[in-house]
């Protein structure tokens, strides 16, 4: 257990609230510019000179290693983040990706690259891993959904800025078009370095390591409130009743994770994991890395155009993310991720069938393909009301206190493990299959359907 400086910025009650709401959104700004900043990167012809025009493959490892650089910080966060606590692993997570983003920007090998994404993919790893527990753990159970949710809307956000950064550097030249807007993420992580000072730590955490004054002083900060007051009173019987059920198990290890118990610690951690392999493997970083490269090669758009439209297409990604974040506290976890998943895989199976008239040629197969434009649209849209924020609430939510954080963290390595997965193949898939790689996606998600209304259930709060 580390204690680290804390300076009492934001007062208490709901300025305090915002706060941490803020930093936390702010975190997800950041790792949203960090995956959609490539996008328009990977075919710059400056960026393309620089690293030797790498083939398929070879592009798809230099975008996918970030990913398998976010896994590695998800093992750090099993291994470090019950000592540390909440706030220092989000500061230690913005050092990781300031490092990693200079020796982006500072990049001439494909080597250098490599290194350099992988050491900022550490730090988004241990930024995801802690951001959504902390923010579950200082709200109230009613509030959770809306404002978990809101931190993948944020993701949105980010990566629209960086499309729309890159296609305003499109019209420069030289290295800047693409080191510059690489650089740029640094600026939100001093943002979030800045405002982590000013945060309390996480009750819960507090509690769990015997320091129950200071964990009820910020229950008290939090709320604008008494320890006698309902509200808090309630806080802190929650806390108290998970810590006893910890002491009657014992400290969790590692292998204990999958074990059964009466509150199903073992389902809870293999849901937390499933959760996040669909949302990854329903085929979103296709779209989010790859969109301007996708409407070149498949559709065949000029790269202007497709850079244009790879902004408004990931527009709908945030545009969608509104609905959750208003709404999911009124209709749950499972009806919206069941009912999502048929809407991403029919989205999947429309851009499949319009793109495969391509090879026909002639008048048939150039509008076909511009139609299939749509359902990227579609896609988009549907993905950012149900499968971007449903799993990130699900995750924290359903796990018990005693495996928190070794949870949480499984279920984001998971998110980050597929996620390499799927930016590593694209390249090679979109080169080679074509319309059909997209079959795949649609496949995926069809089969999902079933697997979330036999299996997810709605937990009450632990």
């Amino acid at each position: 257990m580390v204690k680290t400086p804390h300076f009492n910025w934001y007062g208490r009650g709901f300025k305090l609230r915002a706060a941490i709401t803020i930093a936390c959104q702010m975190a997800f700004v950041l790792f949203g510019y960090d995956q959609g900043v490539f996008g328009g990167i990977v075919g710059n012809p400056d960026f393309l000179d620089t690293f030797n025009h790498p083939a398929p493959a070879l592009e798809g490892i230099i975008v996918s290693i970030y990913n398998l650089g976010c896994f590695t910080g998800c093992i750090l966060s099993f291994m470090f983040c019950e000592k540390t606590g909440r706030r220092l692993a989000m500061w230690i997570a913005m050092v990781w990706i300031i490092i990693g983003a200079i020796l982006q920007t500072t990049a001439y090998s494909v080597p250098h690259m490599m290194v350099a994404r992988f050491i900022t993919g550490i730090g988004t790893g241990i930024e995801t891993s802690t951001v959504p527990m902390y923010q579950s753990e200082l709200c109230e159970a009613k509030k959770r959904g809306r404002l978990v949710s809101s931190e993948p809307l944020f993701v949105g956000v980010g990566i629209e800025i960086a499309y729309w950064f890159d296609y305003g550097m499109s019209f420069t030249s030289g290295s800047i078009a693409w080191r510059l807007p690489i650089a740029c993420q640094m600026i939100f992580a001093f943002i979030v370095m800045v405002l982590v000072f000013g945060l309390p730590e996480s009750p819960r955490y507090l509690y769990k390591h015997g320091r129950s004054e200071e964990a009820l002083a910020i229950l008290c900060d939090v709320y604008d409130g008494t320890p006698d007051d309902p509200q808090i009173a309630r806080e802190n019987s929650e806390i108290l009743e998970a810590l006893k059920v910890e002491q009657e198990h014992g400290e969790y290890k590692w292998s204990q994770l999958l074990k059964r118990d009466r509150v199903q610690t073992g389902r809870r951690v293999l849901l937390a994991y499933g959760m996040q392999f669909m949302n990854q493997m329903g085929g979103i970083n296709l779209v989010v890395y790859y969109i301007t490269s996708v409407l070149q090669l498949n559709v065949g758009l000029t790269r202007n155009l497709s850079l244009l439209l790879g902004g408004v297409i990931n527009l709908m990604f945030f545009i969608g993310s509104l609905f959750p974040t208003f709404f999911l506290d009124r209709i749950g976890r499972r009806k919206p991720m069941m009912w999502g998943s048929f809407g991403l895989g029919v989205s999947m199976m429309l851009i499949s069938i319009l793109l495969s008239f391509k090879s026909q040629g002639g008048n048939v197969a150039k509008h076909t393909a511009s139609a299939s434009v749509t359902f990227f649209f579609t896609y988009m849209l549907i993905f950012g009301a149900t499968a971007n924020c449903i799993p990130w609430v699900y995750v924290p939510e359903i796990l018990p206190l005693h495996v928190r954080a070794k949870g949480t963290a499984v279920g984001i390595s998971a998110n980050w493990l597929w996620n390499f997965f799927v930016v590593m193949i694209t390249p090679t898939l979109l080169n080679n299959l074509e319309w059909k790689g997209y079959l795949i996606f649609m496949c995926l998600n069809f089969s999902f359907v079933p697997l979330v209304v036999s299996i997810v259930s709605e937990f009450s709060r632990i």
